[in-house]
This record gives structure tokens, C-alpha cells and sequence, in this order.
């Protein structure tokens, strides 16, 4: 152990921090990562807003910031790249000569991320590049937002021990990420778990269209039912789902009845996709999808409509993406590391 560690530290891969002293024996050395293992720079691409953190290869934070979009932003544009670009610029600016490198930079992105050779060329995922080019020489790491979310709930959040689970976000947008076996599975074109995808409605006389689910259960369609619905006695219709979910937490009768609507709506939509994976459990996160308003309904909808699953709501919040990506991103950088080590 000794020789391995004298080793690293003369890579600069190990530092000395310290010692610790027992009760009986010798004392122990402690360390940690050393500078020339670099740092990397995460990045949440978001809908409403953008997340950066810069932190060591053992998780260190050396930097973090948010910054909100003008408006929220349905699709992959290039007022995110602005954003993003924006962001990332402010963040190499605090760069510090005793972080060591930039290793990589992983972004999650609100579209799905194609993978080589899969044919498929109807993704926006280059658009993050439309207005921000990343640091020259350093690695770019693409992930969708909702599997980073899933990789973070798996390592820190409400599915640590679990091997299978599926992370389902409501919010502007729906999707879902799934873990089998421990595996990310992204699909053959990097779709899997686009949901928000899926044809809708199927009824005599409708013709199902792909997306229509997510038009419907997203954040801005349900406030505008919610709107049209809103009795005159209730008070002012709410504004956003915060009102919206306030108004329920309070007590206003009217709003309670429309987040147990909205939770059917959605209870529907997990028991399908339960009765197809199977995952065991389902973690639920987004900016409607976290609120513990709806779990009542949605286990008693999911409960009466498929197999047995069990149903959380996000331990990480709005930290799930760029806790995720930071997790996919140093994962890339040690295989590097270490492969070259070989």
C-alpha cells in the first residue's frame, strides 16, 4: 500500500492531508486527490435556468452558480447555449491555479443524446453549440437531464442500494430515466425513457400523436386547464404550479381537486410504464413531480392499475442533474486516468 501511494503522490495523483491517531497502533496518514488530477466543470442545461459546479475528482466544490433563462425554454435553443456559454466563461474565470487542470466538461441536456452509429439524426443536441464553444482540448461529455437525475438519485439521493429503479420528472417537460442492473439504459438511439414521447390519446375517433402525453401533462397545459376550470369562488386562478400547489398545501378545496386530478393523469402514465419495466420503484422528481401532494393519489392510481412498485419523491431536488452529470463526468475522467496509468 505504501509503494501504490508513493507512487501516486509522485504522479501527483495522491496528496498527504493529515494524519489520524487511534486509540492503539500507529497513527494513520490521511490523503486526498492531488492537483494534477485536475477538476472538472458540470453543467445543467435547463429548461428554466442553468446550473454550473466545478469540483475535485473526490467531489470537492471549488465553484457553483445559477443562472436563470429569460422565460423557460420548451425546447434545446440557443438561448440556453447563451446560458450555458455565459456560465461556463464565469466559471473558468475563478479558475484557480491550485485546481489543476480542466479534465472534462459534462453538460445534461433537456433532449435526448443520440449515440454513434444509431441512425437516428432528429436530435437538437448540437444546438447547445450554437452559441458557446467549450474550452479548446478538453473533453465534452453529453447526457440527457433526466438520466443524469437518475445516476445521481442512485449514488446520493431516495434510490442509494437499488440496482433497478426508474426516475420519472413532471415538470415543463416529462421523461424518465431507468436503471437496470446498475446500468444506465439509453436504448439502441439513445431514446429510452423519452416518455414524454409517447402517443396520446387513445380513444374511438382520436388518432394518437407522438408527444401529445407530454403537451398534455406538462407544467404550462395543466395551469391553463386549471385556469379555465378555476370556480369564481375559489379566488385569483393560481399563475404557475407553485401557486397552484400552495393554494392545495392551504387547504383551497379547489386546488386540492385539480393536483389529485393531474395526479390520476399522471398515476396513468407510470402504471404504464411500470407494467412494461418493472422497476421495483419509481422516483419521482421535477418541479411538479417532487411535490409530496401527489403521492397519495398517485399510489393509490399506480396501486389499482399495475404491479406492485414503490413510489418516492426525489431526495436531491433540483440538485439531481448536476449532481448526476458531475458523477458521469468524473467517472469518464478516472477511466481515462487510470487507463493511461496502464
Amino acid at each position: 500500500m505504501s509503494a501504490a501511494i508513493a507512487e501516486l503522490e509522485r504522479a501527483g495523483y495522491a496528496m498527504e492531508v493529515g494524519a489520524v491517531q487511534g486509540a492503539l497502533g500507529r497513527s494513520a496518514v490521511q490523503y486526498q486527490v492531488g492537483r494534477n488530477t485536475g477538476h472538472v466543470l458540470a453543467v445543467d442545461a435547463g429548461s428554466t435556468h442553468v446550473r454550473v459546479r466545478v469540483s475535485t475528482l473526490d467531489r470537492r466544490l471549488l465553484y457553483s452558480r445559477i443562472g436563470r433563462l429569460p422565460g423557460s425554454q420548451f425546447v434545446l435553443n440557443e438561448a440556453i447555449s447563451h446560458a450555458v456559454s455565459e456560465e461556463v466563461h464565469a466559471a473558468l474565470a475563478q479558475t484557480r491555479e491550485a485546481w489543476g487542470p480542466l479534465q472534462a466538461l459534462g453538460i445534461a441536456l433537456p433532449t435526448h443524446v443520440i449515440r454513434p452509429n444509431s441512425g437516428v439524426e432528429d436530435s437538437r443536441q448540437r444546438m447547445i453549440f450554437s452559441a458557446f464553444e467549450p474550452p479548446e482540448g478538453v473533453e465534452v461529455l453529453l447526457e440527457n437531464n433526466v438520466n443524469c437525475a437518475a445516476v445521481a438519485e442512485q449514488h446520493y439521493g431516495a434510490a442509494q442500494g437499488r440496482t433497478t429503479f426508474a426516475y420519472v420528472q413532471i415538470g415543463l417537460k416529462i421523461g424518465m430515466g431507468l436503471m437496470i442492473g446498475g446500468h444506465l439504459v439509453s436504448g439502441f438511439n439513445g431514446t429510452a425513457g423519452e416518455i414524454g414521447h409517447l402517443s396520446f390519446p387513445f380513444a374511438p375517433g382520436l388518432a394518437p400523436e407522438p408527444g401529445l402525453v407530454e403537451r398534455y401533462l406538462g407544467a404550462e397545459s395543466w395551469i391553463a386547464r386549471v385556469r379555465d376550470d378555476w370556480p369564481v369562488h375559489a379566488g385569483p386562478p393560481p399563475e404557475t404550479p407553485v401557486d397552484l400547489l400552495g393554494a392545495a398545501e392551504a387547504g383551497n378545496h379547489a386546488a386540492i381537486e385539480h393536483v389529485e386530478r393531474h395526479a390520476a393523469d399522471i398515476g396513468a402514465l407510470i402504471a404504464t410504464c411500470v407494467s412494461v419495466l418493472d422497476p421495483g420503484l419509481v422516483v419521482m422528481g421535477g418541479g411538479v413531480g417532487a411535490s409530496a401532494l401527489l403521492l397519495p393519489k398517485l399510489r393509490e392510481v399506480v396501486g389499482r392499475l399495475t404491479f406492485p412498485v414503490e413510489l418516492q419523491t426525489t431526495a436531491l431536488g433540483g440538485d439531481a442533474t448536476i449532481l448526476g452529470i458531475e458523477k458521469l463526468t468524473i467517472a469518464r475522467v478516472l477511466s481515462r486516468l487510470i487507463g493511461a496509468e496502464r
